[in-house]
């Protein structure tokens, strides 16, 4: 798993900037493509036992040299695990590590890392970790069974842990110690998902980093991992320097061979986009990943770029893109209505913003699982109709016919005639246009608000203001301070949000997390919507215990129909590529991996050019 994904699934509520890139992998075991040493998902794993390498990377890279990256926004904890306030870039992959790792050329491949070998029981009920005996943290004491329990224990029990853990690994009923170097963890009923969860998701740190502390007291304690680098200084919400740890005990091992190949690693924080992007050109820092398509259009210019010191680039990725929008919290009076949440979907016109905002660098999301054959297409099949009939009665009729497109301006449909047909829509919600403004029966005038937490988004939401202004609707939008807009998301204290929803390419439990009746009300959850919807959760739940692909892409296109159906966000938009630019001092492995987030890939792969990789403080090999 790369750093960057790491990152973005523990704890950190993440907004269109980040997810985009993001793809979280949640797979499932067959026996068939089981081994000691790995586990794939329906089929046998690419690299044999004790491979030498990854294809993708260049065993030989040379180390040395300070990498200078872009954090985002602030920190103000250096442990990445609690709920409160914002962790620090970089610590959790840097510093902490799991018990396997991704490749990231095969579909869904676990290779040992912590763990070296894994066995899962027959009946389905448990899964027994053989810890590897090299395995050690950064101050040289071994990595044990009691860290891996204790590490366990700890996310799922301390109240202060963000809830992504308990609600990911809720059917985990307990870690049991067999000997020095084997863990088991027992089950509470048989989920074919939950050796990769635990193989990706769970991080172990020391339990004498912790001490007699209480967890929440470690916020800012330095961290000791078993990661390839450590924590060298920082300085709160400005900057954070991580040292390449030249003891670190897994460097040799095919899984991380050419791998972590800069000595120095600093994230450097900047007020906002605009800023940081001025920052790169001036050489502040070397690599940048653009989520912003008028910025990559009109500001990388200049001296730098035209001499090609700074190389700008669009990187293919074959990566789920899921889905964006516009996300509205249903748990308000407002938006309780499906009828009112549908008007506000035709309220968007994708090909006009795409146009004179994106130059026409996107496509529409037309699903949750968008650029995946797990999306609804066309006609219903046989298999996901039969999954949908016992919630006829409460599900609308649409959904057992043609899958939901996404309303257009294209000729010979017009944003006029969408906004005719949401008219007749909220008039049927009880809506009326009355005194200036569209009021229901009470008078109470249609308003909300749009948070946003980066204000290059605020041009996306003045044109969808304007249009919702021509059916009386008024939508304030302003962009607030990352820790304030976090916190209001984690609370749901919101009406509206531009938020995203990766995908894997075979995806799980982790969909629980998001559209669950179960997480609605639980603060820190994906759920944003508050979606509380008995077709999903069955759906959702069957969808945790399948092993059969058939089964998963059916299942995951019913999701599909009915979550479109009933119009929790406004779909926007997805990209197939990276934008990336980077000062020209790197060079990179000749074989690109097919899933990846650009920041994780170039952090964990690439290196520098001889002329640079001399730093200040230059570990060796």
């Amino acid at each position: 798993m790369t750093p960057g994904l790491i990152h973005a699934i523990k704890g950190h509520t993440t907004t269109n900037f980040t997810l985009f890139l993001i793809f979280l992998c949640v797979f499932s075991i067959s026996k068939s493509a089981f081994s000691n040493y790995a586990i794939a998902y329906g089929y046998t794993p690419k690299y044999q036992k004790n491979f030498s390498h990854f294809d993708y990377v260049n065993p030989d890279a040379p180390k040395g040299g300070r990498l200078d990256l872009n954090g985002f926004r602030t920190f103000d904890r250096l442990n990445p695990y609690l709920l409160k306030g914002v962790s620090a870039d970089g610590v959790d992959g840097l510093i902490f590590e799991t018990l396997m790792e991704q490749s990231l050329d095969e579909p869904y491949s676990f290779y040992g890392l912590l763990a070296d070998d894994i066995k899962v029981a027959d009946d389905g009920l448990s899964v027994s970790y053989h810890i590897n005996s090299k395995a050690k943290f950064s101050d040289g004491t071994p990595v044990t069974v009691e860290d891996v329990k204790f590490s366990f224990d700890t996310l799922m029990q301390d109240k202060h842990v963000h809830p992504a853990y308990k609600i990911t690994l809720r059917n985990i009923k307990e870690a049991v110690i067999i000997d020095e170097q084997n863990i088991r963890f027992n089950f509470s009923e048989k989920n074919a998902k939950l050796p990769m969860l635990l193989s990706s998701y769970l991080s172990v740190f020391p339990k004498h980093w912790v001490g007699d502390l209480e967890f929440k007291e470690t916020s800012m304690k330095t961290p000791i991992g078993s990661g390839p680098y450590v924590l060298e200084s920082y300085d709160t919400g400005k900057q954070i320097k991580f040292k390449r740890n030249p003891d670190y005990w897994a460097r040799d091992l095919g899984i991380r061979k050419g791998m972590f190949n800069f000595d120095e690693v600093v994230y450097k924080y900047f007020r906002d986009s605009t800023i940081a992007l001025e920052a790169l050109k001036a050489g502040e820092y070397d690599f940048r990943h653009e989520y912003n398509s008028k910025m990559w259009a009109r500001d990388y210019t200049g001296r730098v770029f035209k001499s090609n010191e700074i190389i700008k680039d669009n990187i293919p990725h074959q990566n789920s893109v899921g889905i964006q929008g516009f996300i509205m919290n249903t748990r308000k009076p407002l938006f309780s209505d499906k009828r009112v949440r549908e008007a506000l979907v035709l309220a968007y016109d994708f090909e006009w913003a795409n146009r004179m905002l994106f130059y026409n660098q996107y496509q529409r999301n037309n699903s949750y699982f968008s650029n995946t054959e797990l999306a609804a297409k066309g006609k219903i099949s046989p298999e996901e109709k039969k999954l949908l009939e016992p919630f006829k009665v409460s599900l609308a009729p649409g959904v057992f016919d043609d899958a939901w497109v996404p309303p257009t301006t294209n000729a010979p449909s017009s944003l006029r005639q969408n906004l005719r047909k949401a008219i007749k829509l909220l008039k049927s919600a009880g809506w009326e246009y009355k005194e200036g403004a569209l009021r229901n029966k009470n008078g109470q005038a249609f308003r909300f608000d749009l948070v946003l937490s980066q204000k290059a988004f605020e041009r996306i939401a003045a044109s969808y203001a304007r249009n919702l202004k021509k059916l009386g609707i008024t939508m304030e939008y302003r962009t607030v301070d990352y820790a304030l807009y976090k916190r209001r998301v984690e609370t749901k204290d919101f009406d509206m949000i531009v938020s995203s929803y990766p995908q894997s390419q075979v995806p799980g439990n982790e969909l629980e997390s998001r559209w669950h009746s179960k997480t609605a009300d639980v603060d820190g959850s994906a759920n944003y919507p508050g979606i509380k919807n008995p077709a999903i959760d069955s759906l959702l739940e069957q969808l945790a215990n399948t092993t059969k692909r058939d089964e998963i892409i059916a299942l995951t296109r019913a999701i599909d129909r009915v979550l479109l159906s009933e119009f929790y966000l406004v779909p926007h938009w997805y990209i197939s590529t990276h934008r990336i630019a980077y000062w020209d001092k790197f060079e990179l492995p000749e074989i690109l991996p097919k899933f990846f987030s650009a920041e994780g890939w170039m952090l964990s792969t690439w290196w520098f050019k001889p002329e640079y990789r001399t730093s200040n403080t230059s570990v060796t090999q």
